[in-house]
């Protein structure tokens, strides 16, 4: 009981402040109406269930199935096992990941179906799956992360030299969506279980970080290459927004429901398979631990059911309607503000920086305080958000302005910083582009696209998660430095090399 009581209250704070933010606009300068302010109130409360349920779920049942995976793999000893099972679990677990499906259901519904939702999850899932098997192949062949990162970075600047700007800002945001709440603990449980079995404790250490992020490379090239492919350059976007269609509160949510129920039994079933078959097979579990492993899944589902029927009947609406009415204003500076207290408080409030956070902390032995990355980061995000909020307003600056310098920074400092921190930071842009940025601050930007006379809501709509999954890397690889600095000054010896 205890443990579903942390999950609730580590939720409450994650969706309390954008709660409170939309209360307080409501009241002043953005007025929703009655019906719409409730909605979004009963959405508000259904998200908090429902991912106090979900991350449960997770942690009881889709975690543990990770580590008895990766453990199982490693002692196959062989190469082809490691990344045929890499591919399969890749693709299954991105498909069921619901940031994927939220970025996904926006794509289709902002290209009036041009790009099906399902073309998205599925082209995605594929470029996960592809590049976890080559993390996978990393951990057991002892290649640095750096370099594994560098060589893939390149292939995706290459590659968005040829991809048009709708699915340059797509990519990028498909990369920060797929590592969501049930990807990142599934990836890092899967690092975990094959990086235990090494004999070097140090490496091990190291590489049970860093597979999240070669995995969310795969989102980006996977979109990339269909973009060049499907040649799809003349695609417009509008969110046709009408304000007068609010006075609806339970209707909306009832119309999502047999969707969402049958969508997240289809995408969490291929895991349960997986894991009856590897128990007949390898695992031998005793019925106490096959049943808490079920118990979670169901959790899982439960949870994640709950999460998007509150998500898809309320949160997204009203981020986008706020978005549209800030940017009515002729002063555009209360857009920028709001977008940067936004950033500011979801990334505070992201129940897994604080995992992060503890773990980053315990790594160096208390050298570098949660408190101080916590700061970072937050400042971090709410200037990627009040950055792209201003790319929105000012049509001469391109996605590619912010990325460009942001990665080559972000790989150039990978060679100078502990490899530790390397794959904490490259994993934590998963983490801080959590549930909260993927649903109301990603349409609150594509309500201001919308609003915006020159801006295009596919184009500049999306790039968000981008941004925000950018700041992390080079905010937490500095901290990394100052933490080296800081141990040679001591004279201290650490594993973080």
């Amino acid at each position: 009981m205890n443990v579903i009581t942390d999950k609730f209250k580590e939720v409450i704070l994650a969706v309390l402040p954008i709660t409170l933010i939309v209360v307080i606009l409501n009241f002043t300068i953005a007025p929703l109406g009655a019906p719409l302010l409730i909605r979004f109130l009963i959405g508000a409360s259904l998200i908090v269930i429902g991912l106090s349920l979900f991350l449960l779920g997770v942690d009881i049942g889709i975690t543990p199935i990770g580590n008895l995976l990766g453990s199982i793999l490693t002692k196959s000893n062989k190469i082809w096992i490691i990344g045929i099972a890499g591919i399969i679990l890749g693709f299954f677990v991105s498909v069921a990941e619901p940031d994927l499906h939220i970025l996904a259901s926006q794509v289709e519904f902002v290209s009036s179906g041009l790009i099906s939702k399902m073309s998205i999850v599925i082209i995605v899932s594929i470029g996960i799956a592809v590049m976890l098997a080559l993390g996978l192949i990393r951990i057991v062949y002892n290649i640095p992360l750096f370099k594994i990162l560098t060589g893939v970075y390149l292939i995706v600047f290459v590659l968005s030299l040829f991809t048009s700007s709708e699915f340059l800002a797509i990519s990028f945001d498909a990369s920060g969506a797929t590592t969501g709440a049930l990807t990142v603990p599934f990836i890092l449980a899967l690092a975990l279980g094959v990086s235990k079995l090494k004999k070097d404790s140090k490496a091990s250490e190291k590489d049970s970080f860093g597979l999240v992020a070669i995995a969310s490379t795969g989102a980006i090239i996977s979109v990339m290459i269909m973009s060049i492919i499907s040649k799809t350059d003349k695609i417009t976007a509008s969110l046709e927004l009408d304000l007068s269609q609010t006075n609806s509160i339970i209707a909306p949510f009832i119309e999502e429901l047999p969707k969402i129920l049958t969508d997240v039994f289809f995408a969490l079933l291929p895991l349960l398979v997986i894991f009856l078959i590897f128990q007949k097979i390898s695992f031998k579990l005793d019925k106490q631990a096959v049943s808490k492993i079920i118990k979670g899944i169901v959790y899982t589902y439960v949870g994640l059911v709950y999460f998007l029927v509150g998500v898809n009947g309320s949160f997204i609406d009203v981020g986008s309607i706020v978005g549209y009415s800030l940017a009515s204003y002729d002063n555009k500076f209360s857009l920028i503000v709001v977008g940067f207290v936004l950033g500011l408080v979801t990334i505070m409030a992201e129940p897994a920086v604080y995992v992060l956070t503890h773990q980053i902390e315990d790594v160096t032995s208390g050298y570098v305080k949660r408190n101080v990355i916590l700061f970072a980061l937050s400042i971090a995000v709410g200037l990627s958000v009040a950055l792209s909020i201003i790319r929105i307003l000012v049509p001469e600056i391109k996605l590619w302005h912010y990325l460009l310098p942001g990665y080559v920074i972000s790989i150039v400092l990978s060679y100078f910083v502990p490899k530790l921190f390397v794959g904490i930071a490259f994993d934590s842009g998963g983490v801080a582009s959590g549930p909260m940025t993927a649903t109301f601050i990603m349409a609150f930007a594509q309500g201001a696209a919308e609003r915006i006379e020159h801006a295009n809501v596919l184009i500049d709509g999306f790039g968000l998660i981008s941004m925000v999954a950018l700041t992390p890397l080079i905010t937490l690889q500095i901290l990394g430095i100052i933490y080296k600095i800081q141990s040679r000054k001591g004279g201290l010896s650490t594993n973080a090399e």
